[in-house]
């Protein structure tokens, strides 16, 4: 087994999204609940291996998410924040900084390590927004979502003019969303760290579920995967086992050392102490560029492209 003298080596950021209850939370979109005793249970075993950087957003489970990782970082001050304000698609005056503000409360926190304009609407009308929450420090880097090339340079040319930095790009990258890699290029040449979701596609690459034994069916993620698609990639679950099972490591892990090895950091939502344990210990692996390779040519042949609804492309 090749490894990393230390897991810091290779940047992750723990996702949240199957936390929170209600609309947009874990029954709706997952099909289950977690008990939050467990979520507090994952989120102390986590900080305990070093995940440190966490990732929500205002729209999961509507806040109730925050609210819940906002009640497990209290008094501490080594966990790196990262939240979101989902736009409306006609630009509202005030509403960045009253989603902002909000979440804030939710979190109690007096400031976002990183806070993200979670789709592109009225890109530069929220940045101007943003801005002088970024001047005054409760916005320490700012980073925006589900956008294209054109809408990261926009929002480079418009911060720039305000003496400011673009900080991240966030956007849906996996093993069957593979389109992404000339942005992952240009965010790493130009220090702008790329953010990775669904690297799991919400558990369809886990390796727990297949055609036989698939997703909940009263769940969002039951609707965007359902049987055809598994039987459509049953060779790259195949596939994925065997890595796992020649570097010992659960096979959920293979997406997520991919996306690692693509140049980008992976979201990780994890609702189970073991998941952070199991991803701690593959972090210490290194895929071969013929193993990342063979990956993304069996990935290509399933035909499989995914894409939430929230998407604009």
């Amino acid at each position: 087994m090749k490894e990393n003298n230390s897991q810091s080596n290779k940047e992750v950021m723990i996702g949240t999204w199957a936390w929170g209850a209600g609309y947009n939370g874990s029954k709706m979109v997952f099909g289950k609940k977690y008990d939050e005793s467990t979520l507090k249970n994952t989120f102390e075993k986590a900080v305990e291996l070093g995940f440190l950087k966490w990732d929500t957003a205002a729209v999961y489970g509507m806040g109730s998410c925050e609210k819940l990782l906002g009640s497990f970082i209290k008094n501490r001050e080594d966990i790196f924040i990262s939240t979101k304000y989902f736009p409306y698609k006609k630009f509202k005056s005030g509403e960045l900084e009253k989603s902002f503000n909000e979440s804030m409360e939710r979190l109690d926190l007096k400031s976002a390590d990183l806070f993200w304009i979670h789709t592109p609407n009225n890109l530069l009308e929220n940045l101007e927004e943003a801005v002088p929450l970024m001047k005054d420090g409760r916005i320490k880097s700012i980073g925006i979502s589900n956008v294209s090339m054109t809408d990261i340079k926009n929002a480079e040319s418009f911060l720039d003019e305000h003496g400011l930095k673009l900080g991240a790009v966030q956007n849906h990258f996996s093993l069957l969303r593979n389109d992404q890699q000339p942005i992952i290029d240009y965010c790493n040449d130009k220090g702008i760290t790329y953010y990775a979701y669904m690297v799991l596609e919400q558990g369809a690459l886990a390796g727990r579920y297949n055609s036989k034994n698939h997703f909940p069916m009263f769940s969002m993620r039951n609707f965007m995967f359902p049987k055809r698609k598994f039987r459509k990639i049953e060779s790259l679950l195949n596939l994925m086992k065997d890595l796992a099972d020649k570097y010992g490591i659960d096979r959920s892990q293979i997406p997520i050392l991919w996306a690692l090895e693509k140049g980008a950091v992976p979201i990780v939502g994890i609702t189970k102490p073991e998941y952070a344990e199991k991803l701690s210990e593959a972090l210490k692996v290194i895929l071969s560029p013929e193993e990342t390779q063979s990956l993304t040519d069996e990935a290509k042949k399933t035909g499989v492209r995914q894409q939430g609804s929230w998407e604009p492309q």
